[in-house]
């Protein structure tokens, strides 16, 4: 009979990778995912929170140039026109922001890379019926709306305060950048930040108020806010 050979192996001077072993050298790779992800993560938003407010500055300098060309005045409603002015504000600035053709979704100047749209499953620049813009004119044609829709520049009060043109979120309030609902669209809330041009040239990142129940662009805000949209 021939004797049973043993299967049992002397220790190698190594131990057994454990299940402790296992979680410890997980929980280390998702730290220093952490490490990475979150930087990239922060940079990545900063970069299109700049974009954002870059291609605004353009579009904001395209309008007080059509007024320049107009005698003063700010874009109007034009007899005809398909949409709303606040969108459609667009077909007469266009040019001065260096486009030429049909309005498309290759207009990327008007498009903020955050914009997230609103009712419809996709960003405003992707929509015709938004005249594919992110951006909107201080010309909403809403009984009891305060704007300045064809007024002359020398007419504004205070230019270093009256808005120009925004990104729609200030319209809510909402926030593309610094949102506190996330990826959703509501509720709408006090001090969401839009990026927001001003007839005076300058653009910034601009706290938008909310009393609760009104849309933002219904009413001039509370004191304390450095915007307002009516022009007198």
């Amino acid at each position: 009979m021939k004797p049973v050979m043993s299967t049992h192996r002397p220790p190698s001077g190594h131990e057994a990778f454990t299940l402790p072993d296992l979680v410890v050298a997980l929980a280390t790779l998702s730290l220093l995912a952490a490490l990475v992800v979150v930087p990239w993560t922060r940079s990545h938003r900063a970069a299109r929170l700049v974009q954002c407010t870059a291609n605004l500055q353009q579009v904001n300098r395209a309008v007080l140039a059509f007024a320049a060309d107009h005698n003063q005045s700010l874009p109007a409603a034009v007899p005809g026109q398909a949409g709303e002015l606040q969108w459609w504000y667009k077909e007469q600035v266009r040019g001065y922001a260096g486009l030429k053709g049909a309005s498309s979704t290759n207009d990327a100047v008007f498009a903020c890379p955050d914009d997230r749209g609103y009712t419809d499953p996709r960003p405003f620049h992707d929509s015709e019926r938004f005249d594919y813009g992110s951006y909107v004119f201080n010309g909403v044609q809403v009984f009891g709306a305060p704007n300045i829709a064809g007024m002359a520049t020398a007419q504004l009060a205070e230019p270093d305060r009256t808005l120009l043109v925004m990104e729609w979120t200030a319209h809510g309030p909402l926030s593309w950048h610094r949102s506190r609902t996330g990826s959703r669209n509501d509720p709408f809330y006090r001090d969401a930040e839009s990026v927001t041009g001003f007839t005076d040239g300058h653009v910034a990142l601009t706290r938008i108020h909310f009393d609760g129940h009104t849309p933002a662009y219904m009413r001039d805000p509370a004191a304390g806010y450095d915007y307002r949209y009516s022009g007198n």
